[in-house]
């Protein structure tokens, strides 16, 4: 009898113990789950924050680089505006032949020569080269040598300025020579388009050709 109360009382004894031991792993346990998530929710803010500041600077950074490349494109694009206005305007650049308009007038004194007269067109501001006109007659390609000793000054054409030469057709004595009737004119030598001017039956035996002047006096082609 008292050792069946005996083992019972340490069957009891055993389970309250079981329970305790129990009680107090639980405890451990829910101590330990806010400690681990507090840790766990730092490292992910702690995270989050290191994150941001670096994407933010990444972004910021492209954005700076796209504006740069922006604005070289500007500039080149800036670049490329001002070349196409100079060539609308015809400003500032030398005068080609088809830049001008053309004329050739006869004239009387020092027995006889053709005044030939040049103004920009409309729109167009263009530097006439210093030295004369390149003028030779008919397909022949009769060359007018020069007048003058010195060469002219370059002049700027625009608007109603008129720069003016004098072309002898003949300097020789005689009634040697050939007959044109019309005169090949360019402002230069190596201009791609010299323009024709119809001045009649003339006879041509070396020519000569005064500079440019902006006074119709100072291109007369004394040959004597």
């Amino acid at each position: 009898m008292n050792s069946r109360r005996l083992r019972t009382a340490l069957v009891v004894t055993a389970a309250v113990s079981a329970g305790l031991l129990m009680t107090a792993c639980e405890g451990d346990a829910t101590a330990t789950s806010p400690a681990a998530s507090a840790e766990s929710t730092a490292s992910g803010t702690a995270a989050s924050g290191s994150a941001t500041p670096g994407a933010s600077g990444s972004g910021t950074s492209g954005s700076g680089s796209s504006a740069t490349s922006g604005g070289s494109s500007g500039t080149d694009s800036g670049t490329d505006s001002s070349d196409e206005a100079g060539d609308k305007t015809g400003y500032g650049q030398s005068c080609g032949t088809n830049d001008l308009t053309w004329s050739a007038q006869e004239m009387s004194q020092a027995g006889g020569y053709f005044l030939i007269s040049v103004k920009a067109k409309d729109g167009i501001t263009c530097v006439l080269p210093g030295g004369l006109p390149v003028v030779a007659f008919g397909s022949g390609g009769t060359e007018a040598a020069a007048a003058e000793q010195v060469a002219g000054d370059e002049l700027t054409l625009s608007g109603d300025t008129t720069a003016y030469a004098g072309l002898s057709p003949k300097s020789t004595s005689g009634n040697e020579g050939v007959e044109y009737t019309t005169v090949i004119v360019s402002a230069a030598s190596d201009d791609p388009n010299p323009e024709s001017l119809e001045i009649g039956t003339v006879l041509v035996d070396e020519p000569l050709v005064t500079n440019w002047h902006t006074a119709q006096q100072d291109a007369v082609p004394f040959t004597s």
